[in-house]
């Protein structure tokens, strides 16, 4: 039991800073290799510890990464090992970022629905300001970070531990895989910032070991996740549960697109369309309030081919032959994750594009088998209201100067995220 003491406490206070000073000017005793490219490090080590990790942990995923990714990404990985025997993978992302990436700007928009309404449009609402000084030092901000995870996913999607490894015991050597990676990046310039990206409340446990190394954590915006029970084999199963308001709802956003003279349909080849998918991904893209990074145009027919028709969606809404909306759903393990998506914004404003995706978002996870959908953290009210829960997530940030670490956590408070809503869209019998 802590003393109530005020000294005794600033004592032991003390004494934690110069035991984890001294740890972390230790090596773990762990064994690590560190690659650039995937195909570097041993295959079979890697799948070892992967195998039943992510998808966007997997080597057909980092292949297709290195070759179709954002070129101001540079993927790094490293291979932790005790006593010769793989025991956890990292894969790392180096970038640079710039302030205007992080704050919102007037063309931002949120992706929310309107009202009550059957037009169900979306509204232009500019994104939560920041105060006029974290606005104006922001926006001169540009700094190198290294990402311990995917700056095009959300989830903890940077670091696998083997099966039966105890992962408390293996953070500290993550935390000397960052250190080991960021110090053979000084060729190319000092590195600012290590991020840890997204980890979920169910691992924070374990991922408390990095305090000891100079990192805080941060919240952001929460995972949406909608439970998807074994018991729906359709998307009729999904309107059924809901509750009679919400279940009108749905049923008028389809009956709303069909009255414009727009349908759905899925699109296997994306190669064949890739130009008009680009275009509408970058209509929302480009009026996103952060943007980390910008997909290159061969992403998504790429990550199609890589992940496979077993584990990836495309569905599509046209005008005629023209595609004016589009979603991606991919199949990880049992969650199915609703990932990239565009829509043409005039289309937009007469018939509800975007919230029809998400619900095809819905009836392609169920197709999938998924148990269930992580819609990502935009957008958190028309997502509630499909029957979403929000999942809190958090990122953990050191700086290269440890004095400077005490600046970091109020410079990520500055940059604003929405509180999720709570809605219950579901029967009470519904066992949501």
């Amino acid at each position: 039991m802590p003393s109530r003491n005020p000294a005794k406490r600033l004592i032991a206070s003390v004494k934690k800073v110069k035991a984890d000073h001294a740890e972390r000017r230790r090596t773990t005793g762990f064994e690590f290799a560190i690659a650039d490219r995937i195909d570097l490090l041993s295959s079979r080590h890697w799948d070892a510890v992967t195998d039943e990790a992510t998808f966007f942990l997997q080597r057909d995923y980092l292949n297709m990464f290195e070759q179709h990714g954002p070129r101001e990404i540079a993927p790094r990985y490293c291979l932790i090992a005790e006593e010769g025997q793989p025991v956890a993978a990292v894969a790392a992302q180096m970038v640079v970022l710039e302030g205007g990436q992080l704050i919102a700007h007037p063309g931002s928009t949120h992706l929310e629905k309107e009202g009550e309404g059957k037009s169900k449009k979306l509204s232009a609402v500019p994104k939560g300001m920041l105060t006029k000084l974290g606005r104006s030092t922001l926006r001169h901000v540009r700094r190198r970070v290294l990402v311990c995870g995917n700056l095009l996913s959300w989830g903890a999607h940077g670091v696998a531990f083997a099966a039966g490894e105890d992962a408390a015991r293996l953070w500290p050597a993550v935390a000397e895989a960052l250190y080991r990676i960021r110090n053979a990046e000084k060729l190319f310039g000092k590195t600012d910032y290590v991020m840890v990206k997204d980890i979920p409340d169910s691992l924070a446990g374990g991922a408390s070991q990095l305090r000891k190394f100079s990192y805080r954590p941060t919240a952001t915006d929460p995972d949406m996740v909608l439970d998807l029970p074994s018991s729906w084999r359709g998307y009729d199963d999904y309107l059924s549960s809901l509750n009679s308001r919400y279940r009108k709802t749905a049923k008028a956003l389809d009956k709303d697109v069909v009255k414009a003279g727009l349908r759905l349909e899925s699109l296997t080849d994306l190669s064949s369309e890739a130009d008009a998918i680009y275009r509408l991904y970058r209509q929302v893209h480009d009026r996103a309030s952060v943007r980390l990074a910008t997909l290159p145009a061969e992403y998504l027919p790429a990550l199609a081919a890589a992940a496979g028709a077993d584990h990836f969606r495309c569905t599509v809404i046209r005008r005629g032959d023209e595609m004016v909306g589009f979603v991606t759903t991919l199949k990880d393990g049992e969650t199915a994750i609703g990932y990239y998506i565009g829509f043409d914004y005039a289309t937009n404003a007469d018939a509800p594009l975007y919230l029809r995706l998400l619900q095809a978002v819905v009836a392609d996870g169920i197709s999938l088998d998924c148990r269930r959908l992580s819609f990502g953290r935009t957008a958190l009210e028309p997502k509630a209201r499909l029957g979403a829960k929000p999942e809190p997530m958090s990122v953990w940030m050191r700086h290269r100067q440890p004095l400077l670490n005490l600046i970091v956590r109020p410079l990520l408070s500055a940059i604003p995220h929405d509180e999720p809503p709570q809605r219950n869209a579901f029967k009470e019998t519904a066992g949501q």
